[in-house]
């Protein structure tokens, strides 16, 4: 969690309703196969992600990022009764263990997977989503938000992680530093863009949440 200790984020998460015991595992064996096993969501993101979807009820969903599927597992938990998850990562190497962990979900049988370049699989999808979760390459993040907002309802929301990218965005990005250049220029670009409105949370590594209007 972003700007807080480690006694207030331990008071946090013991006042938050706890991970599940499938969600446990998940990061313990993420912990013990992945090189950057930080790249999870976690308890409180993943609780936080839940509610969303929870909230909104959407009848499908977009993920550009899965890892190993924590947060993919979580956001299903919002879907309607037919609804579907789609969830992209250009990486296959973690995907035995996606699979597996959304297997073994509550909403495993409405999770699908895909492995490629989301720039190349979104533009082929012929589905209109309600909720889009943006946690992919931070070097292309206004790349994916420019095509998901065109597949995104009225009144949908995208929601894009670690945009504060550890408070980096507050200086001033070295000129081979595309990972921070990008999400100032993202982060600006959603400020001025007049098709949304828009919440930065404090939530892990920051949390930009997007209306459509």
């Amino acid at each position: 969690m972003t700007g807080f200790s480690k006694d207030i984020f331990n008071y946090i998460s013991s006042h938050s309703s706890p991970e599940d015991s499938l969600l446990q595992e998940l990061t313990r064996t993420t912990h013990l196969h992945a090189m950057q096993a930080r790249m999870l969501s976690g308890h409180i993101q993943g609780k936080f992600l839940e509610m969303i979807s929870k909230m909104i009820s959407p009848s499908n969903i977009l993920e550009i990022g899965t890892f190993t599927g924590y947060s993919a597992i979580c956001l299903a938990k919002g879907l309607t009764s037919a609804g579907v998850l789609h969830t992209i990562d250009v990486d296959d190497e973690l995907r035995y263990i996606a699979e597996d962990f959304i297997s073994r979900s509550s909403a495993g049988d409405k999770i699908r997977l895909y492995t490629g370049d989301a720039l190349q699989i979104i533009p082929q999808m012929d589905v209109l989503f309600d909720l889009v979760f943006i946690d992919g390459d931070k070097r292309e993040y206004t790349a994916y938000y420019n095509l998901a907002i065109e597949k995104l309802r009225k009144g949908g929301y995208i929601i894009a992680d670690n945009v504060l990218w550890s408070g980096k965005v507050l200086e001033d990005a070295k000129s081979n530093d595309r990972f921070t250049m990008e999400l100032q220029s993202f982060n600006d670009f959603i400020q001025n863009d007049a098709r949304v409105e828009n919440l930065l949370l404090p939530v892990r590594d920051g949390m930009m949440i997007i209306r459509k209007r």
